[in-house]
């Protein structure tokens, strides 16, 4: 490859690739029937390497190529698949012909990965910010052979393979859970074994979390706090959390305790995870529900399993208004939910299975967190 005049050792993006940005085309040519190519509009249709395809177009605008990298150009900025077949693409993404004679395509695609937040960091606009073709045209590329682009793209491969792996091993040990859950409790929304119905203010308190309030941080009291964001499902990310004030009262009123379980309010309403005193002196904001159980009658593992369950069969639609991706769930709604709730033999004995899987899930989040630590160290060798 030639060399960039603006960095020795560099050259740029439009000197080893084609770049073929998006436009819409007529949307009386969009259907869904399968007339004319497949048609992708932007990231939502991305997969983990090919987009699936939804809609197609009989008269499109712009085409890519099969063997394409495919990016998303406007926010969220920098995903990329692959194109496996001819396709039309909408303004939403790009997508790049690399020179083979110059660089591999998937040398530009982990590039391109590594180059995430850079791109994002150049994105333009008011309400959706998006990158120009100047932008991608004056990426830099590492000036390197054929030989040792293929090399890195290799090693890197490898690692992404190994992640994705551990990936769907905590899938399926998920998996296993939730089979154990259906095969101990059954339908715990038909109730279908039978089990003795409560209100769910019978069997556990909660509350929201303390409101954020900016015009209050004084400093004095700061603590690290848990917001909607930060609860995934079983699990907690506790990376950069955010601090506000809590005095001694509201200390005492809002500080997790373990076994707490924590549930989202809103977005997602339900994902939970129970809390086992992974910091000390953490508390909660009020996108979130801290529930407590009263273990002589209900164990937070089965709840948390049976917020689940509720969320992946619809449990929650007969609550006004909800739709699992938009609804809030207020503390008097919470309240008046009817739980299933089976003897606490067996949800003693479902808690210390899932125990035993959280162990194994355990190592292979470590291995996960390693590989990870090793990918983002290359990726910043090679193109940072």
């Amino acid at each position: 490859m030639g060399e960039n005049n603006n960095k020795s050792g560099f050259v740029r993006l439009k000197d080893v690739c084609r770049i073929n940005m998006g436009q819409s085309p007529d949307s009386e040519s969009y259907n869904e029937e399968g007339e004319g190519i497949p048609f992708f509009q932007g990231n939502s249709d991305f997969g983990d390497r090919y987009p699936t395809t939804r809609k197609w177009c009989s008269a499109p605008t712009k085409i890519a190529q099969p063997k394409d990298i495919l990016i998303s150009v406007r926010a969220p900025i920098g995903a990329m698949n692959y194109a496996k077949e001819e396709c039309c693409i909408g303004r939403g993404l790009a997508a790049l012909s690399p020179d083979t004679e110059k660089v591999s395509s998937e040398f530009i695609f982990w590039l391109l990965k590594g180059k995430h937040d850079e791109l994002n960091s150049k994105g333009t606009g008011s309400t959706f910010k998006a990158i120009s073709r100047k932008i991608l045209e004056d990426v830099q590329v590492p000036d390197l052979s054929i030989d040792n682009q293929l090399e890195i793209s290799r090693r890197l491969e490898k690692i992404y393979d190994l992640m994705q792996l551990r990936r769907d091993q905590l899938t399926k040990l998920d998996t296993l859970i939730k089979a154990r859950f259906v095969e101990q409790f059954g339908d715990v929304i038909r109730n279908n074994k039978n089990w003795k119905i409560y209100l769910f203010s019978e069997v556990a308190e909660s509350r929201l979390g303390k409101m954020l309030d900016a015009k209050k941080q004084t400093g004095l009291y700061s603590y690290p706090y848990l917001a909607n964001f930060n609860v995934q499902w079983f699990s907690f990310n506790l990376d950069n959390l955010n601090q506000m004030d809590f005095d001694d009262k509201e200390q005492k009123e809002f500080e997790l305790q373990d076994g707490d379980i924590l549930v989202c309010e809103g977005g997602e309403i339900g994902r939970c995870a129970v809390w086992h005193n992974q910091l000390q002196h953490c508390y909660f904001q009020k996108a979130l529900h801290r529930v407590r159980c009263n273990r002589d009658v209900l164990q937070p593992d089965y709840l948390s399993w049976w917020f689940k369950f509720n969320c992946d069969h619809g449990g929650f639609s007969a609550i006004e208004g909800a739709k699992a991706t938009i609804a809030h769930l207020p503390g008097a709604k919470l309240k008046r939910l009817e739980v299933a709730v089976p003897p606490i033999e067996l949800q003693v004995q479902f808690s210390a299975f899932v125990a035993q899987v959280d162990k194994s899930k355990v190592a292979v989040q470590k291995s996960l967190d390693e590989l990870q630590t090793l990918f983002d160290s290359l990726m910043q060798e090679y193109f940072g």
